[in-house]
């Protein structure tokens, strides 16, 4: 999701499922004005909410931009016949954890009684 349509979703009600977890942040006085700002003019959203979603996009806009690292072995080839190499740099093992993790966290959710999606 890129920012301008996180601001289109900020009019839906719909939310994802949160983790039973509860992660603690103390913010420079200027973003958390910022946020302030923002859930007065989306009212409806707290703080925390706002702060989830800004959370979730700079992941996402993080990722995109993640460096592939061409290594040694030819994993496939592209549509023009040409080698695809396997990626080296920090996205297979970034996957590879967040895989990891997010089965760790929803066990979390199941045990406390909540299904995660």
């Amino acid at each position: 999701m890129r920012f301008k349509e996180l601001l289109e979703a900020w009019t839906d009600a719909a939310r994802p499922v949160k983790t039973a977890r509860e992660y603690a942040v103390r913010l420079p006085l200027e973003d958390a004005a910022k946020i302030h700002a923002l859930a007065e003019l989306y009212p409806g959203h707290t703080e925390e909410d706002l702060i989830t979603d800004l959370l979730a996009t700079a992941i996402q806009e993080l990722e995109a931009v993640m460096p592939y690292q061409p290594g040694a072995r030819v994993i496939s080839q592209d549509e023009q016949g040409d080698p695809v190499y396997e990626d080296v740099g920090p996205t297979p093992r970034y996957l590879e954890l967040t895989k990891r993790y997010k089965q760790e966290l929803a066990g979390e959710l199941r045990r406390g009684g909540r299904t995660p999606e």
